[in-house]
């Protein structure tokens, strides 16, 4: 009788060495990615010390009268100082346990999303049917309600919110074609996975594979993303993994596939999902997409006339009542993560949100939990 205990004993002796591994390796990658930066800000200090250096002695060969730097290069230096310093508060940012940044994506640029609870911020309780929660004012970074927003939770199709980012910060050619293989039939067969419909040796778009992923919250179109992307889906999901550090979100988030379908490494949390949602509005590409009520496919041999692909989580919370703000989004749903959903709105003045909840009963009272917190915490906008 005590050998069971044993096996058991060391089975979670196990665990904890991978775990501590794991933490091992993410360390690792936060110093090698702050020992990049560091080195990337003091080569570009360095050039533009030379180039202030050269421009001085110039100025002074030909106004010798002058040996300081004349007030087009005084402009230039406190420009260049102004961008170092910068620099370094996007890196301190960025290794910030506790922030939540964008990292260098099309532009090279940090960008950092961070919501603070305020004295105001409204606790929820059954007043809505979602076990996790959070709405975000995201013009002012505030918390305006929440609902174990920090708790670990399975994210199911709202993972193609970094599936869609990731993918549109790789692709250049959206007209670019992918044929959908047997493998990518057969693995959404197996895992139940809802599909946009594509066909086997089907040649369709990119463009088209990326509505695809977020209308109909496609696993074909997800899948044949990551494969054009990165070649297989395991390659694509280290990308994903990736982009999640460098939003900050390492530490609480951790994705297996680009489909959303339940595995035990695979989770996340309210916060962080809508810190993924904002990361990915502020892409072009993504905010179309995420907005698009109803797409119609390329033609293909397969399909002459198309496929039409519609959101339906936008089209059905039109009819609800959201404080007049337009809302778009997407929504997810597996047996363990329960009907979810984040979304974001804008009102007329442009004032922007978040809103995530997941593990609700069904799809339609997890809408109606998005309608009643657009409509009761937007009303003062």
């Amino acid at each position: 009788m005590e050998k069971p205990y044993e096996e058991d004993e060391d089975e979670l002796r196990r665990r904890r060495r991978r775990m501590r591994r794991r933490q091992e390796i993410r360390r690792r990658r936060r110093r090698q990615m702050l020992i990049r930066r560091m080195i990337k800000v003091g080569i570009a200090a360095a050039v533009i010390g030379i180039v202030l250096l050269m421009i001085k002695m110039i100025w002074g060969k030909i106004n010798p009268d002058r040996g300081t730097v004349s007030g087009l290069g005084q402009k230039f230096a406190a420009e260049a100082q102004n961008s170092i310093l910068a620099a370094s508060l996007s890196n301190e940012g960025a290794i910030n346990p506790e922030g939540n940044g964008q990292g260098e994506g099309g532009l090279g640029q940090q960008q950092t999303y961070r919501y603070e609870a305020a004295e105001e911020t409204l606790a929820l309780g059954e007043d809505i049917t979602s076990s996790y929660a959070l709405f975000v004012d995201t013009e002012e970074d505030t918390i305006l309600a929440s609902k174990d927003a920090f708790t670990r939770m399975v994210p199911a199709s709202m993972t193609k919110v970094l599936t869609a980012l990731v993918a549109a910060e790789h692709i250049d050619n959206w007209d670019d074609t992918f044929t959908i293989t047997i493998d990518i039939t057969d693995y959404s067969f197996k895992n139940h996975c809802s599909n946009a419909g594509f066909d086997r040796d089907e040649k369709v778009t990119i463009r088209d594979l990326m509505y695809g992923t977020i209308l109909p919250s496609g696993a074909d179109a997800s899948l044949g993303l990551a494969i054009y992307v990165a070649g297989s889906q395991e390659a694509f999901v280290e990308l994903m993994n990736e982009k999640l550090e460098e939003l900050g979100l390492s530490e609480t988030s951790h994705f297996t596939n680009c489909v959303g379908i339940y595995e035990a490494d695979h989770y996340t949390t309210a916060y962080d999902m809508a810190v993924m949602m904002e990361a990915a509005i502020q892409n072009e590409v993504c905010r179309e997409v995420f907005s698009t009520r109803i797409y119609t496919t390329s033609a293909t041999e397969q399909h002459p006339e198309g496929i039409e692909l519609s959101n339906w989580f936008v089209r059905r919370i039109e009819d609800k009542e959201t404080g007049g703000i337009p809302v778009y989004g997407k929504t997810g749903y597996v047996d363990e993560s329960g009907s979810c959903a984040v979304s974001f709105g804008t009102n007329a003045n442009g004032r922007t949100y978040i809103c995530v909840t997941a593990n609700s009963g069904s799809k339609w009272w997890c809408i109606n939990d998005h309608a009643k917190l657009y409509q009761e915490l937007t009303k003062e906008s």
